[in-house]
Protein backbone atom coordinates (compact mmCIF):
# COMPACT_ATOMS: atom_id res chain seq x y z
CA UNK A 1 0.00 0.00 0.00
CA UNK A 2 2.84 2.23 0.89
CA UNK A 3 4.42 1.43 -2.42
CA UNK A 4 1.29 2.48 -4.32
CA UNK A 5 1.09 5.74 -2.41
CA UNK A 6 4.65 6.46 -3.39
CA UNK A 7 3.79 6.05 -7.09
CA UNK A 8 0.69 8.21 -6.87
CA UNK A 9 2.66 10.91 -5.13
CA UNK A 10 5.06 10.92 -8.12
CA UNK A 11 3.14 12.15 -11.23
CA UNK A 12 6.19 11.84 -13.52
CA UNK A 13 5.76 8.09 -13.14
CA UNK A 14 2.09 7.38 -13.41
CA UNK A 15 1.07 9.95 -16.07
CA UNK A 16 3.11 8.36 -18.92
CA UNK A 17 1.83 4.97 -17.86
CA UNK A 18 -1.73 6.20 -18.02
CA UNK A 19 -1.19 7.55 -21.53
CA UNK A 20 0.10 4.19 -22.71
CA UNK A 21 -2.92 2.42 -21.25
CA UNK A 22 -5.34 4.81 -22.89
CA UNK A 23 -3.64 4.33 -26.28
CA UNK A 24 -3.92 0.58 -25.95
CA UNK A 25 -7.61 0.75 -24.99
CA UNK A 26 -8.54 3.07 -27.85
CA UNK A 27 -6.61 0.97 -30.38
CA UNK A 28 -8.41 -2.15 -29.26
CA UNK A 29 -11.84 -0.55 -29.63
CA UNK A 30 -11.07 0.62 -33.17
CA UNK A 31 -9.83 -2.79 -34.18
CA UNK A 32 -12.92 -4.41 -32.76
CA UNK A 33 -15.22 -2.05 -34.68
CA UNK A 34 -13.41 -2.73 -37.93
CA UNK A 35 -14.00 -6.40 -37.56
CA UNK A 36 -17.72 -5.75 -37.12
CA UNK A 37 -18.00 -3.94 -40.47
CA UNK A 38 -18.51 -6.50 -43.23
CA UNK A 39 -16.57 -5.93 -46.40
CA UNK A 40 -18.53 -4.80 -49.47
CA UNK A 41 -19.78 -7.65 -51.64
CA UNK A 42 -17.60 -8.52 -54.57
CA UNK A 43 -18.93 -7.75 -57.99
CA UNK A 44 -20.08 -10.91 -59.69
CA UNK A 45 -17.72 -12.07 -62.41
CA UNK A 46 -19.59 -12.35 -65.70
CA UNK A 47 -18.53 -15.21 -67.91
CA UNK A 48 -16.53 -14.07 -70.88
CA UNK A 49 -17.82 -14.60 -74.39
CA UNK A 50 -15.30 -17.35 -74.81
CA UNK A 51 -16.55 -19.27 -71.68
CA UNK A 52 -19.77 -21.22 -71.54
CA UNK A 53 -22.24 -20.52 -68.70
CA UNK A 54 -22.10 -23.13 -65.92
CA UNK A 55 -24.88 -25.63 -66.25
CA UNK A 56 -25.44 -25.06 -69.96
CA UNK A 57 -24.01 -27.03 -72.80
CA UNK A 58 -21.30 -25.11 -74.60
CA UNK A 59 -22.47 -23.49 -77.81
CA UNK A 60 -20.50 -24.83 -80.73
CA UNK A 61 -19.63 -22.32 -83.48
CA UNK A 62 -21.62 -22.67 -86.67
CA UNK A 63 -19.51 -23.70 -89.65
CA UNK A 64 -19.03 -20.90 -92.17
CA UNK A 65 -19.59 -21.73 -95.83
CA UNK A 66 -16.33 -22.04 -97.68
CA UNK A 67 -15.59 -19.46 -100.34
CA UNK A 68 -14.89 -20.94 -103.69
CA UNK A 69 -11.35 -20.27 -104.75
CA UNK A 70 -10.91 -17.76 -107.54
CA UNK A 71 -9.36 -19.23 -110.64
CA UNK A 72 -5.68 -18.43 -111.01
CA UNK A 73 -6.17 -17.05 -114.49
CA UNK A 74 -9.24 -15.93 -116.37
CA UNK A 75 -10.37 -18.01 -119.26
CA UNK A 76 -9.77 -16.24 -122.58
CA UNK A 77 -12.93 -14.95 -124.22
CA UNK A 78 -14.68 -17.22 -126.65
CA UNK A 79 -13.46 -16.76 -130.19
CA UNK A 80 -15.99 -16.99 -132.97
CA UNK A 81 -15.27 -19.68 -135.54
CA UNK A 82 -14.38 -18.25 -138.97
CA UNK A 83 -17.21 -20.19 -140.59
CA UNK A 84 -19.69 -18.36 -138.37
CA UNK A 85 -18.56 -14.98 -139.67
CA UNK A 86 -19.74 -15.52 -143.22
CA UNK A 87 -23.21 -14.23 -142.48
CA UNK A 88 -21.71 -10.90 -141.41
CA UNK A 89 -20.14 -10.42 -144.83
CA UNK A 90 -23.42 -9.97 -146.59
CA UNK A 91 -25.22 -8.04 -143.86
CA UNK A 92 -22.41 -5.48 -143.55
CA UNK A 93 -21.88 -4.76 -147.23
CA UNK A 94 -24.98 -2.62 -147.56
CA UNK A 95 -23.04 0.24 -149.16
CA UNK A 96 -21.82 -2.04 -151.92
CA UNK A 97 -25.48 -2.72 -152.70
CA UNK A 98 -25.68 0.82 -154.09
CA UNK A 99 -23.81 -0.38 -157.17
CA UNK A 100 -26.21 -3.26 -157.78
CA UNK A 101 -29.26 -1.04 -157.36
CA UNK A 102 -27.94 1.50 -159.85
CA UNK A 103 -27.12 -1.16 -162.45
CA UNK A 104 -30.42 -3.00 -162.09
CA UNK A 105 -32.44 0.19 -162.39
CA UNK A 106 -30.90 0.80 -165.81
CA UNK A 107 -30.86 -2.80 -167.02
CA UNK A 108 -34.52 -3.21 -166.15
CA UNK A 109 -35.60 -0.59 -168.66
CA UNK A 110 -35.68 -3.02 -171.52
CA UNK A 111 -34.41 -1.54 -174.76
CA UNK A 112 -31.24 0.22 -173.68
CA UNK A 113 -29.81 3.22 -175.47
CA UNK A 114 -26.17 4.16 -175.88
CA UNK A 115 -26.46 6.57 -172.95
CA UNK A 116 -27.88 3.76 -170.80
CA UNK A 117 -24.86 1.59 -171.49
CA UNK A 118 -22.57 4.51 -170.76
CA UNK A 119 -24.31 4.97 -167.42
CA UNK A 120 -23.75 1.31 -166.59
CA UNK A 121 -20.10 1.67 -167.53
CA UNK A 122 -19.70 4.79 -165.39
CA UNK A 123 -21.21 3.06 -162.35
CA UNK A 124 -18.77 0.17 -162.66
CA UNK A 125 -15.78 2.48 -163.01
CA UNK A 126 -16.88 4.57 -160.02
CA UNK A 127 -16.98 1.38 -157.96
CA UNK A 128 -13.26 0.83 -158.74
CA UNK A 129 -13.89 -2.23 -160.86
CA UNK A 130 -11.14 -1.13 -163.22
CA UNK A 131 -11.24 -0.37 -166.95
CA UNK A 132 -10.56 -3.86 -168.30
CA UNK A 133 -13.04 -5.58 -166.00
CA UNK A 134 -15.66 -2.92 -166.71
CA UNK A 135 -15.39 -3.43 -170.46
CA UNK A 136 -15.71 -7.19 -170.04
CA UNK A 137 -18.79 -6.91 -167.82
CA UNK A 138 -20.52 -4.45 -170.16
CA UNK A 139 -19.74 -6.62 -173.19
CA UNK A 140 -21.22 -9.71 -171.54
CA UNK A 141 -24.32 -7.83 -170.38
CA UNK A 142 -24.92 -6.44 -173.87
CA UNK A 143 -24.80 -9.90 -175.40
CA UNK A 144 -26.87 -11.78 -172.85
CA UNK A 145 -29.55 -9.16 -172.27
CA UNK A 146 -29.98 -8.78 -176.04
CA UNK A 147 -29.99 -12.55 -176.59
CA UNK A 148 -32.62 -13.12 -173.91
CA UNK A 149 -34.68 -10.14 -174.99
CA UNK A 150 -36.02 -10.11 -171.44
CA UNK A 151 -37.35 -7.31 -169.30
CA UNK A 152 -37.90 -9.59 -166.33
CA UNK A 153 -36.08 -8.05 -163.33
CA UNK A 154 -35.17 -11.41 -161.84
CA UNK A 155 -33.63 -12.65 -165.07
CA UNK A 156 -31.68 -9.40 -165.51
CA UNK A 157 -30.38 -9.77 -161.95
CA UNK A 158 -29.19 -13.32 -162.67
CA UNK A 159 -27.29 -12.12 -165.74
CA UNK A 160 -25.65 -9.31 -163.76
CA UNK A 161 -24.77 -11.66 -160.89
CA UNK A 162 -23.05 -14.13 -163.23
CA UNK A 163 -21.08 -11.36 -164.97
CA UNK A 164 -19.79 -9.91 -161.70
CA UNK A 165 -19.01 -13.29 -160.14
CA UNK A 166 -16.82 -14.16 -163.10
CA UNK A 167 -14.75 -11.04 -162.44
CA UNK A 168 -14.40 -11.70 -158.70
CA UNK A 169 -12.73 -15.02 -159.44
CA UNK A 170 -14.65 -17.80 -157.69
CA UNK A 171 -11.97 -20.38 -158.51
CA UNK A 172 -9.03 -18.62 -156.84
CA UNK A 173 -7.48 -20.36 -153.83
CA UNK A 174 -8.39 -18.25 -150.80
CA UNK A 175 -7.30 -20.64 -148.06
CA UNK A 176 -5.06 -19.28 -145.29
CA UNK A 177 -1.81 -21.23 -145.00
CA UNK A 178 -1.03 -21.15 -141.31
CA UNK A 179 1.21 -24.20 -141.01
CA UNK A 180 4.35 -25.24 -142.86
CA UNK A 181 4.64 -28.62 -144.56
CA UNK A 182 7.50 -29.54 -142.20
CA UNK A 183 6.00 -30.54 -138.86
CA UNK A 184 9.12 -29.39 -137.00
CA UNK A 185 8.92 -25.84 -138.37
CA UNK A 186 6.19 -23.26 -137.84
CA UNK A 187 4.58 -21.51 -140.73
CA UNK A 188 5.39 -17.81 -140.86
CA UNK A 189 2.96 -15.09 -141.92
CA UNK A 190 4.45 -11.70 -142.80
CA UNK A 191 1.93 -8.85 -142.69
CA UNK A 192 2.76 -5.66 -144.61
CA UNK A 193 1.10 -2.38 -145.54
CA UNK A 194 1.13 1.37 -145.08
CA UNK A 195 0.18 3.19 -141.89
CA UNK A 196 -3.51 3.74 -141.27
CA UNK A 197 -4.82 0.60 -142.94
CA UNK A 198 -5.45 -1.26 -139.67
CA UNK A 199 -2.46 -3.58 -140.13
CA UNK A 200 -1.64 -4.24 -136.46
CA UNK A 201 -5.31 -4.68 -135.59
CA UNK A 202 -5.65 -7.11 -138.48
CA UNK A 203 -2.74 -9.17 -137.11
CA UNK A 204 -4.53 -9.50 -133.79
CA UNK A 205 -7.69 -10.64 -135.54
CA UNK A 206 -5.77 -13.16 -137.67
CA UNK A 207 -4.27 -14.54 -134.45
CA UNK A 208 -7.79 -15.09 -133.13
CA UNK A 209 -8.76 -16.92 -136.33
CA UNK A 210 -5.72 -19.19 -135.96
CA UNK A 211 -6.54 -19.74 -132.29
CA UNK A 212 -10.11 -20.67 -133.21
CA UNK A 213 -8.66 -23.35 -135.48
CA UNK A 214 -6.64 -24.77 -132.55
CA UNK A 215 -3.32 -23.41 -133.76
CA UNK A 216 -0.51 -22.50 -131.38
CA UNK A 217 0.42 -18.93 -132.25
CA UNK A 218 3.38 -16.64 -131.60
CA UNK A 219 3.29 -12.96 -132.60
CA UNK A 220 6.39 -10.98 -133.55
CA UNK A 221 6.37 -7.20 -132.99
CA UNK A 222 8.82 -6.19 -135.73
CA UNK A 223 7.26 -2.73 -136.11
CA UNK A 224 9.94 -0.99 -134.06
CA UNK A 225 9.38 2.50 -135.47
CA UNK A 226 5.91 3.32 -134.22
CA UNK A 227 6.10 3.87 -130.47
CA UNK A 228 2.75 2.29 -129.60
CA UNK A 229 2.91 -0.61 -132.06
CA UNK A 230 4.33 -3.19 -129.65
CA UNK A 231 1.93 -2.18 -126.87
CA UNK A 232 -1.00 -2.40 -129.27
CA UNK A 233 0.08 -5.86 -130.39
CA UNK A 234 0.57 -6.87 -126.74
CA UNK A 235 -3.08 -6.04 -126.10
CA UNK A 236 -4.15 -8.18 -129.03
CA UNK A 237 -1.89 -11.03 -127.89
CA UNK A 238 -3.69 -11.01 -124.55
CA UNK A 239 -7.11 -10.93 -126.20
CA UNK A 240 -6.20 -13.94 -128.32
CA UNK A 241 -4.30 -15.67 -125.47
CA UNK A 242 -1.11 -16.05 -127.53
CA UNK A 243 2.56 -15.25 -126.91
CA UNK A 244 4.26 -12.07 -128.11
CA UNK A 245 7.95 -11.62 -128.90
CA UNK A 246 9.09 -7.99 -128.79
CA UNK A 247 12.07 -5.76 -128.07
CA UNK A 248 12.03 -3.10 -125.36
CA UNK A 249 14.95 -1.31 -126.97
CA UNK A 250 14.00 1.86 -128.81
CA UNK A 251 14.74 1.63 -132.53
CA UNK A 252 15.58 -2.08 -132.40
CA UNK A 253 16.42 -3.84 -135.66
CA UNK A 254 13.13 -5.17 -137.11
CA UNK A 255 14.88 -8.10 -138.79
CA UNK A 256 16.39 -9.11 -135.44
CA UNK A 257 12.97 -9.08 -133.74
CA UNK A 258 11.49 -11.13 -136.57
CA UNK A 259 14.37 -13.60 -136.32
CA UNK A 260 13.84 -13.99 -132.56
CA UNK A 261 10.10 -14.49 -133.01
CA UNK A 262 10.61 -17.35 -135.45
CA UNK A 263 13.35 -18.85 -133.27
CA UNK A 264 11.11 -18.85 -130.19
CA UNK A 265 8.22 -20.17 -132.25
CA UNK A 266 10.35 -23.15 -133.27
CA UNK A 267 11.52 -23.77 -129.71
CA UNK A 268 7.98 -23.72 -128.34
CA UNK A 269 6.43 -25.86 -131.05
CA UNK A 270 4.22 -23.13 -132.49
CA UNK A 271 2.12 -23.87 -135.56
CA UNK A 272 2.41 -20.34 -136.88
CA UNK A 273 4.39 -17.16 -136.23
CA UNK A 274 2.70 -13.94 -137.36
CA UNK A 275 5.10 -11.03 -137.84
CA UNK A 276 4.05 -7.38 -137.79
CA UNK A 277 6.11 -4.89 -139.79
CA UNK A 278 6.39 -1.11 -139.75
CA UNK A 279 3.92 0.76 -141.90
CA UNK A 280 5.78 2.31 -144.80
CA UNK A 281 4.95 4.27 -147.91
CA UNK A 282 5.55 2.44 -151.13
CA UNK A 283 7.73 5.29 -152.45
CA UNK A 284 10.28 5.12 -149.60
CA UNK A 285 13.06 3.01 -151.10
CA UNK A 286 15.01 2.59 -147.85
CA UNK A 287 12.06 1.27 -145.91
CA UNK A 288 11.04 -1.06 -148.71
CA UNK A 289 14.60 -2.45 -148.83
CA UNK A 290 14.42 -3.06 -145.10
CA UNK A 291 11.18 -4.99 -145.57
CA UNK A 292 12.95 -7.21 -148.08
CA UNK A 293 15.66 -7.83 -145.47
CA UNK A 294 13.08 -8.91 -142.89
CA UNK A 295 11.64 -11.42 -145.35
CA UNK A 296 15.08 -12.82 -146.18
CA UNK A 297 16.06 -13.20 -142.51
CA UNK A 298 12.84 -15.06 -141.75
CA UNK A 299 13.32 -17.32 -144.76
CA UNK A 300 16.62 -18.60 -143.36
CA UNK A 301 14.78 -20.22 -140.45
CA UNK A 302 11.35 -21.14 -141.75
CA UNK A 303 9.27 -20.82 -144.91
CA UNK A 304 7.03 -17.82 -145.44
CA UNK A 305 3.67 -19.52 -145.78
CA UNK A 306 1.79 -16.23 -146.26
CA UNK A 307 2.75 -12.67 -147.15
CA UNK A 308 -0.41 -10.62 -146.78
CA UNK A 309 -0.86 -6.99 -147.79
CA UNK A 310 -3.40 -5.06 -145.72
CA UNK A 311 -5.27 -2.53 -147.89
CA UNK A 312 -7.88 0.04 -146.95
CA UNK A 313 -10.82 -0.63 -149.28
CA UNK A 314 -11.74 3.06 -149.30
CA UNK A 315 -8.43 4.23 -150.83
CA UNK A 316 -9.32 3.25 -154.39
CA UNK A 317 -6.61 3.45 -157.02
CA UNK A 318 -4.00 4.67 -154.52
CA UNK A 319 -4.30 1.25 -152.94
CA UNK A 320 -3.51 -0.29 -156.31
CA UNK A 321 -0.21 1.60 -156.48
CA UNK A 322 0.69 0.38 -152.98
CA UNK A 323 -0.10 -3.20 -153.94
CA UNK A 324 2.14 -3.12 -157.01
CA UNK A 325 5.23 -1.90 -155.13
CA UNK A 326 4.81 -4.22 -152.15
CA UNK A 327 4.37 -7.17 -154.49
CA UNK A 328 7.67 -6.39 -156.19
CA UNK A 329 9.53 -6.41 -152.86
CA UNK A 330 8.07 -9.36 -150.96
CA UNK A 331 6.02 -11.43 -153.44
CA UNK A 332 2.54 -11.19 -151.96
CA UNK A 333 0.40 -14.30 -151.50
CA UNK A 334 -2.87 -12.57 -150.61
CA UNK A 335 -4.75 -9.39 -149.78
CA UNK A 336 -6.62 -8.36 -146.65
CA UNK A 337 -9.18 -5.64 -147.41
CA UNK A 338 -10.13 -3.60 -144.36
CA UNK A 339 -13.08 -1.20 -144.02
CA UNK A 340 -14.93 -2.99 -146.79
CA UNK A 341 -18.17 -2.48 -144.89
CA UNK A 342 -17.68 1.29 -145.07
CA UNK A 343 -16.98 1.49 -148.79
CA UNK A 344 -19.27 1.77 -151.79
CA UNK A 345 -16.28 0.84 -153.97
CA UNK A 346 -16.25 -2.90 -153.61
CA UNK A 347 -14.89 -3.17 -157.14
CA UNK A 348 -11.38 -2.91 -155.68
CA UNK A 349 -11.67 -6.64 -154.98
CA UNK A 350 -11.69 -7.25 -158.71
CA UNK A 351 -9.09 -4.66 -159.70
CA UNK A 352 -6.46 -5.65 -157.14
CA UNK A 353 -6.80 -9.33 -157.97
CA UNK A 354 -6.45 -8.66 -161.69
CA UNK A 355 -3.46 -6.40 -161.11
CA UNK A 356 -1.49 -8.78 -158.88
CA UNK A 357 -2.84 -12.19 -159.72
CA UNK A 358 -3.27 -12.91 -155.98
CA UNK A 359 -6.60 -13.38 -154.21
CA UNK A 360 -8.37 -11.32 -151.59
CA UNK A 361 -8.34 -13.77 -148.68
CA UNK A 362 -9.77 -11.81 -145.77
CA UNK A 363 -12.04 -8.80 -145.39
CA UNK A 364 -12.51 -6.48 -142.42
CA UNK A 365 -16.13 -5.79 -141.58
CA UNK A 366 -16.03 -3.71 -138.41
CA UNK A 367 -14.21 -2.84 -135.20
CA UNK A 368 -14.99 -6.00 -133.23
CA UNK A 369 -12.31 -8.53 -132.32
CA UNK A 370 -13.86 -11.13 -134.63
CA UNK A 371 -14.95 -8.79 -137.43
CA UNK A 372 -12.48 -10.28 -139.90
CA UNK A 373 -13.95 -12.88 -142.24
CA UNK A 374 -12.72 -15.16 -145.01
CA UNK A 375 -13.65 -13.59 -148.32
CA UNK A 376 -16.39 -15.47 -150.14
CA UNK A 377 -17.01 -14.38 -153.77
CA UNK A 378 -20.60 -15.64 -153.92
CA UNK A 379 -21.61 -13.86 -150.74
CA UNK A 380 -19.86 -10.69 -151.88
CA UNK A 381 -21.65 -10.59 -155.24
CA UNK A 382 -24.99 -11.40 -153.62
CA UNK A 383 -24.51 -8.42 -151.32
CA UNK A 384 -23.94 -6.18 -154.34
CA UNK A 385 -26.83 -7.45 -156.43
CA UNK A 386 -29.28 -8.13 -153.61
CA UNK A 387 -31.95 -10.80 -153.31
Amino acid sequence: MEHILQIVSRPEVWIPALVVVLILVVGGVVAHNRKQISPPPEKPQLPSSEESVQGEAPVEPQPQPEKQAEPATQEPPRIEKPSGRMAKLRSRLSKSGVLGSALLSVLGKGDLSTSDWEEIEDNLLMADLGLDATEEVVSRLRKEVAADGTHDPQRVKEILRAALLEQVGPDMDRSINFSATDENTPGVMLIVGVNGTGKTTTIGKIARIAKAEDKKVVLGAADTFRAAAAEQLQTWAERADVELVRSYKEGADPASVAFDAVKIGKEKGADVVIVDTAGRLQNKAGLMDELGKVARVIGKQAPLTEVLLVLDATTGQNGMQQARVFNEVVNLSGIVLTKLDGSAKGGIVVSVQRELGVPVKLVGLGEGADDLAPFDPQTFVDAIVGD
